[in-house]
């Protein structure tokens, strides 16, 4: 059986006393066990198998890891992996700041591309397998990122830099052949982008305390009506709605990576009624915290 351990925000290391927005490197494992611990952290990460098998979990779901398959972890999700065979597994870990895929000035048309992969709301495809990505551009560019990330030739964090947007740019025409809805608005503003960012991030801070709409509508200085039409219109759904789903979301990594029992989540995420977390849960997951946290702690080999 196998544990999942406690979550932890993974920061990149200093390369030679630099901190490079990007990191790569080939990860190995032999024998059954566990890769990577679960973890998380603001980089967005790419996984590319090369050879054996393993499982990654995102976000208490649990995905199958092949040879030529690539994984996307958006900004901030949880996860981790393991190998379930006893033959050797490796792969590639690209990890890079979102800022990445701006270029020098972050502009509007540049963020409505990027927020799908900085919100770890988002339930975007996690798993490109072979098949879909063999006879692209993308295997070439991830080989392509470790070789300049290793060689560090003059001019490699361009070469680096380049690949990464190369990467996205097939992922996001990808997702657009297929009719997927990437919640990005064409019209969308850089003034309604800004607020949207203001009110986004004062919800990861405070998400876990008592918190409201009339709240966060003083703390960004707007209305309470002014702010509840903006929000709606620009979310596409009313704040509460939202607020319930970034502490759902919280429940999920809490019940995945420690020993809390379902009141004490509820608290640490900001319901003061056990019940009422429980409603909620169900209400966006289709499931009990208690049947989740059992469904997903717990593994056999």
């Amino acid at each position: 059986m196998l544990t999942i351990e406690t979550s932890y925000e993974e920061k990149i290391n200093l390369k030679e006393g630099i901190l490079y927005p990007f990191e790569c490197h080939i990860q190995k494992g032999l024998g059954k066990g566990i890769l990577a611990n679960a973890h998380y952290h603001y980089y967005i990460e790419l996984l590319y198998c090369i050879s054996g098998k393993a499982q990654v979990f995102i976000s208490g779901k649990s995905y199958d890891f092949y040879v030529g398959d690539m994984v996307l972890i958006n900004s901030r999700e949880v996860h981790s992996v393991y190998k379930t065979s006893e033959d050797e597994v490796e792969y590639i870990v690209v990890k890079f700041d979102p800022n990445v895929l701006y270029s020098t000035s972050i502009t509007v048309f540049e963020t409505k591309y990027v927020f799908p992969f900085t919100l770890n709301k988002s339930t975007h495809q996690k798993v490109f397998t072979n098949n879909e990505i063999k006879d692209t551009y993308i295997p070439g560019l991830l080989h392509g990122i470790f070789i300049e990330y290793n060689n560090k030739n003059y001019g490699f964090e361009l070469a680096i830099r380049n690949n990464i947007g190369g990467v996205f740019l097939l992922i996001l025409r990808n997702w657009y052949d297929k009719g997927l809805d990437l919640n990005i608005n064409t019209n969308i503003k850089e003034n309604t982008l800004k607020k949207l960012q203001g009110i986004f991030d004062y919800v990861d801070k405070n998400y876990m305390s008592d918190i409201s709409a009339e709240s966060v509508a003083s703390n960004c200085n707007m209305s309470y009506s002014y702010f509840s039409r903006f929000f709606k219109a620009s979310v596409g759904k009313a704040f509460s709605q939202y607020l319930n789903y970034v502490r759902i979301t919280e429940a999920e990594k809490l019940l995945l990576c420690t020993n809390l029992n379902i009141t004490e989540i509820g608290m640490e995420i900001g319901y003061t009624s056990s019940s009422y977390f429980i409603q909620q849960f169900k209400h966006y997951k289709n499931i009990s915290p208690k049947q989740f946290k059992i469904k997903f702690n717990l593994y056999d080999n």
